[in-house]
């Protein structure tokens, strides 16, 4: 499978509706420089990045640049009818009053992106193993596939069968089964990719110093993911953490350090050396012959506040493209991640492996209303919190797997070409 690399900035502008024998040259020059002038001064992403196959489809359409559109048709599941979501995102058992958020759909710019078919999805995944490995919000995408696929079929949970072999695991990875199809379905929870230790003694808290050793891969993915045949890597949200950074098993600095001897690191030198290691690891893994997908970051949306100093999410509908752009940490992992999936697509290439972008940054930086907001849950526990981070499930984090499917079959069809 070969894929094109397309650089795509978001600016239009369209002409006035003016006399066009006389004035054409000059309302085409005006038009030209005022498109110019968009695209440099407020582009909402300075560097879209995507990958696509040499399929007549992928070349037509770019499925990540769009916008969102009314919908009122029903979603695919509610809580009452997915039983294996967690309340941490079920948002109306937690108490959610409205239901505009559902209201939505997620329509490109020059084609369509198909509804998600849970029947289509498993004829394809028959066989086959997929895995997600990151933080909670890969976790959060998996759940929704799960509850995607729960119309048409329901899986074994097989997660006791495989021992934990870092501190997060038995609290988040897990794996399960579709025995009418072959097909298994994992989630590696890993929120910094590489080894990473807790100092706090009692486990992870949100004010512990974290050690990161950028350079190695985590075990607990790292030493499983072999014979999986997709896997999708995310990583971003865990980067605003205390973390002493390590390399060739020395410190080299460290981020949120104060009055320490140590050198002052951005957290997005951490992101950018992570996705580095998680990529090359794929790429250098022996036996390895799977589909990766590196899902790029989906933006928070507090405001007046973090989530623990008053923030809040309580907006009930979209954001157009010309209320939000895409700047700050967003914008800077987002890109970090564009660059490192280059890289990593050009060296896998050699291999005859295949690597896809999954963009997701674009479309959830317009839906501050999707989140759970103050009707969030502590996982495992019962205890509120208030969440701008995760999805609402169900919610708009169900078109990261029409996203998903959509590039599932058009490798299918390239590869049978």
């Amino acid at each position: 499978m070969k894929f094109q690399a397309i650089e795509l900035l978001n600016g239009k502008c369209s002409s006035a509706d003016i006399p066009k024998i006389l004035l054409l040259p000059f309302t085409l020059l005006l038009t030209l420089f005022l498109f110019s002038l968009i695209r440099i001064s407020n582009p909402l992403f300075p560097k879209m990045y995507t990958r696509s196959s040499n399929s007549t489809e992928a070349k037509r359409c770019n499925v990540f640049s769009g916008e969102w559109v009314s919908y009122l048709e029903a979603p695919h599941y509610y809580n009452e009818t997915c039983k294996l979501m967690l309340d941490q995102q079920n948002c109306f058992k937690n108490g959610r009053p409205d239901r505009e958020f559902l209201n939505w759909r997620w329509k490109p710019d020059e084609c369509e992106l198909p509804l998600f078919n849970a029947t289509q999805f498993l004829k394809l995944a028959r066989g086959k193993s997929m895995a997600f490995v990151g933080d909670s919000v890969g976790r959060n995408q998996m759940l929704s596939l799960l509850c995607l696929l729960s119309k048409v079929a329901s899986p074994e949970d097989i997660s006791s069968k495989y021992a934990p072999l870092n501190p997060y695991s038995e609290l988040e990875s897990s794996q399960w089964f579709y025995a009418d199809y072959g097909f298994t379905l994992a989630m590696f929870f890993s929120p910094f990719l590489v080894r990473s230790i807790q100092s706090d003694p009692n486990g992870f808290s949100f004010h512990s110093r974290v050690h990161v050793y950028l350079d190695e891969a985590d075990e607990e993915w790292a030493t499983r993911i072999k014979s999986f045949d997709c896997v999708i890597i995310s990583a971003a949200q865990w980067f605003w953490r205390q973390m002493v950074f390590y390399e060739k098993g020395q410190i080299v600095g460290c981020f949120g350090c104060k009055n320490e001897n140590i050198t002052d690191l951005s957290n997005t030198y951490g992101l950018r050396n992570v996705i580095r290691t998680a990529l090359r690891t794929l790429n250098d893994l022996k036996g390895y012959n799977g589909v990766t997908f590196l899902r790029t970051y989906s933006p928070t949306h507090f405001e007046n506040g973090e989530f623990n100093t008053g923030g809040r999410c309580a907006r009930t509908k979209p954001f157009t493209k010309e209320e939000k752009r895409l700047d700050g940490y967003p914008s800077e992992a987002y890109l970090i991640q564009v660059d490192e999936f280059k890289a990593a697509e050009k060296e896998g290439r050699k291999r005859g492996l295949q690597f896809w972008l999954l963009e997701t940054t674009e479309a959830m930086l317009l839906r501050p209303d999707g989140h759970p907001n103050v009707y969030g849950k502590v996982k495992n526990k019962n205890v509120s919190v208030v969440d701008c981070v995760h999805w609402c499930l169900p919610g708009p984090i169900d078109t990261w797997n029409e996203f998903l499917l959509y590039f599932l079959k058009l490798g299918t069809q390239t590869s049978s070409s």
